[in-house]
């Protein structure tokens, strides 16, 4: 999720924990704990695009990180925090379960987390977007009702519970608003007579109502979207999978490390003489334009008898544009449509 969802989360969690004893230090520590983990993303800065996003919700969202992580953390929180009544114990306990909530909230993304790491088992439920104002907004405003609270006022536990469950509740609603798409989803394939490989499913951007779907068949794949206020059949766009494109370079060692974090769910492009890796797992920048670009694609730039990525930058102006037909689409489509 994104960084303020994940403060949050973790000022919450910390509020729940040790809130009773040091107050809104709880929550302050809990945020802090709560943005460990993602980063991660620095690594950016250091490593080449390949090896960054395999780096990324990788050891620092597992367990074994929250594990090891926590008592050293709390350790230097207890010698900060002199003065507490809390100890470093209780200091430890409040950065595990900090550390511990971040990636179980990063599992119900689409990208999820190698929460058992070193396990190679990326746990991804799809069922929320990385950015949710519905999941996020209530979430903050029940938090600082209790931050606004004496620590010893038991409404203060009460908001902050409040806000644990409503966000808790959003996360089981959003599971089974994705059973109810999938279902939509496959019983539309079935109408139209559509053999598949398998098919994958996800929210698009900041809402749980409007749902795409991700269909492989023989030569192709099927990009189809769902709102639970649509009247018309479902509509599946064909995206050819072109990975005859590839040639030799499919076995390059960089192309098949996209390959694998892509799940295979991937197209070819081509563009003014270069390649283009497109990872369908987030699908289209626009759900609303059949033309629209791929949330990440990778340029494949020849260097040195392999072959470097590079991701290509999204245009901010693109933006309003993208926000306005996402709200279009997800109004749903009539049934003259």
């Amino acid at each position: 999720m994104d960084s303020l969802t994940q403060i949050v989360l973790g000022a919450a969690v910390g509020e729940a924990v040790l809130g009773r004893k040091v107050g809104n230090k709880a929550m302050l520590y809990g945020a802090i704990a709560g943005t460990i983990p993602d980063l991660d993303t620095f690594a950016s800065y250091f490593t080449d695009t390949i090896t960054s996003i395999e780096i990324h919700r990788g050891f620092s969202h597992s367990i074994v990180f929250a594990v090891l992580a926590a008592p050293v953390l709390g350790y230097l929180i207890s010698k900060i925090e002199k003065k507490s009544v809390a100890g470093w114990k209780d200091w430890a306990w409040l950065m595990f379960w900090g550390l511990f909530t971040h990636p179980i909230l990063d599992s119900f993304t689409t990208w999820g987390t190698q929460f058992f790491w070193p396990l190679d088992i990326r746990l991804a439920f799809k069922s929320i977007f990385v950015i949710d104002p519905l999941y996020t907004l209530p979430f903050l405003v029940f938090l600082i009702i209790a931050m606004r609270k004496k620590k010893t006022n038991p409404n203060r536990k009460k908001y902050n519970r409040m806000g644990l469950l409503i966000s808790c509740g959003y996360l089981v609603l959003g599971l089974i608003f994705k059973g109810i798409a999938y279902n939509n989803f496959t019983e539309s394939l079935e109408r139209q007579g559509i053999f598949y490989e398998r098919i994958d499913t996800r929210p698009s951007p900041l809402n749980t109502i409007l749902w795409t779907a991700n269909v492989e068949v023989e030569n192709d794949f099927l990009i189809g979207y769902y709102s639970f206020f649509d009247e018309a059949m479902i509509r599946f766009e064909a995206v050819p999978k072109n990975h005859q494109y590839l040639g030799s370079l499919k076995n390059d060692k960089n192309v098949q490390r996209l390959i694998k974090i892509s799940k295979g769910w991937y197209t070819i492009s081509e563009k003014d003489g270069f390649l283009y890796f497109n990872d369908l797992r987030f699908g289209k920048l626009n759900p609303s334009d059949e033309n629209s670009g791929f949330a990440f694609s990778y340029k494949l730039i020849p260097d040195d008898g392999t072959v470097r990525a590079e991701e290509v930058s999204k245009r901010p102006e693109d933006g309003k544009q993208i926000l306005k037909d996402l709200w279009e689409r997800i109004k749903g489509t009539s049934a003259s449509e």
